[in-house]
This record gives C-alpha cells, structure tokens and sequence, in this order.
C-alpha cells in the first residue's frame, strides 16, 4: 500500500491542528479592573487596576485612561500605586505615572471615585506605555477581542440611590512623566483616537505568537513520527 495517503491524513489533522492554534490564542497579557462596590451610584468607590506587563525588554511607566460616560475626571483621585508614580487628570480621563518598572513588573495602583454611573457596566480604555516607547492599547469594548478594555459589572443601584451633581471639568495638564515617543501612538493619544490603530505584532502578544510557534513545531512532529511509523511498519 502507498504511504502517500496516510502522509496526506496527516498533514491534513496537523493543519487542522495549527488553525485551532491560530484562532483559539487569547491575549496573553491584559489590565484587570475590580472595586469595592461594584454597584451602580455607589459613592467613594476604590477602584483597583492591574495592569500586566507584557514587554521583555522594557518596564511600563505610564498608564493613560479615559474615563466610561457618567464619571468626571474631577470625580477621581488617586489611592495608591507604584513608588514615586503621580496622577494627573485630563479632559478625559487621567495618567499615572512615573519611574519606569523593572522589566515584567506589572502596575497596580486604585483611585478613587466619587460616584459610580447608573450602569451594568463601565469600561476604562487603557494605553499602557513601556520605557521604550512601545504601547498596549486595551481599548475594545468587546470583551472577546484581542485588546479588550478593563470593564467593570456593577450590580443594580441600592434603593433610593441617587445621582451627584457632576464636578467642573478640568483643563488639559501636562503630563508628570517625561514623554517617550512611541511607535503608533504617543502617551498623550486618546485611546478612542487610537481605536483604528494597529498594534506592529496585529494585536498579539510576543508570548501569544511564541505559544502558536511551538504548537506549529508540535503538529509538524506528529507529521513526522506518523509517516516513520508508518514507513517501518510497511518495510
């Protein structure tokens, strides 16, 4: 009997092997969002972010955020994070910043705000800036995307809860971190604005591009070992 079918079956479940591999790698790194009350009009609101480090060769230094509609950047103050990082609010949002990270440290920092929206949930676009000029843009609304923005569900408002009077807007600051260039979008660039940006990897880690190469290495193996086992079992 020919080999050239069995070589054929197996080239063909080791490309359907690789096509999961390609479509089913998720991001591998992201920025998480919880609070203290996760619950719609809640007031004096810690919220928690961890913003993971997904660079080997430089350290994160800034993250940049636009606040979801029904919180004011006035409406924020800092709670804590990374020693020696500043906040400073934007028309927008707000930056927290500082001395760059060592390599693979992610930043964890909160702040504080006034009053939650009256919402199922809330979604903080987050560019998250490395020492080496290089941006994560966690700014999709859909959560099954490549570069999903931290969203946090809050639970129905309490009982005759209400909404706060709104704070005066703020003007534009500078930010308190010397701005490094960066490639596709600079530390000051609006996550909305860099929605139709594109990363330079097409939204994939350097982690998530290593695991679809050793899952393609490992299905051309199995070619390999299937068309030898065959060729000693027919001689």
């Amino acid at each position: 009997m020919s080999r050239f079918p069995l070589s054929r079956l197996s080239v063909a479940a080791a490309t359907a092997a690789t096509a999961v591999l390609l479509t089913a790698v998720p991001a591998a790194a992201h920025t998480e969002v919880e609070a203290d009350k996760a619950q719609a009009l809640a007031e004096n609101v810690t919220v928690s972010f961890h913003a993971e480090a997904e660079s080997d060769t430089s350290g994160i230094k800034e993250v940049r955020v636009v606040l979801p509609e029904g919180i004011a950047p006035a409406d924020v103050t800092y709670g804590e994070g990374p020693e020696g990082w500043k906040f400073t609010a934007v028309k927008d949002g707000y930056r927290v910043g500082g001395k760059e990270l060592r390599t693979g440290e992610s930043a964890e920092y909160s702040v504080v705000v006034r009053q939650l929206p009256d919402a199922d949930e809330v979604a903080f676009k987050t560019l998250q800036t490395y020492g080496d000029g290089h941006v994560d843009r966690w700014i999709e609304l859909d959560q099954n995307g490549d570069n999903p923005a931290p969203t946090l569900k809050l639970k129905a408002a309490a009982p005759g809860a209400k909404p706060v009077a709104p704070s005066a807007s703020v003007e534009e600051s500078p930010s308190p971190v010397d701005p490094t260039p960066a490639t596709g979008a600079s530390p000051s660039t609006s996550p909305q604005a860099a929605d139709t940006a594109k990363d330079d990897d097409g939204g994939l880690s350097a982690a998530a591009w290593t695991g679809i190469g050793a899952g393609i290495v490992v299905a051309a193996a199995a070619v390999v070992l299937a068309v030898r086992r065959r060729g000693g079992a027919e001689g």
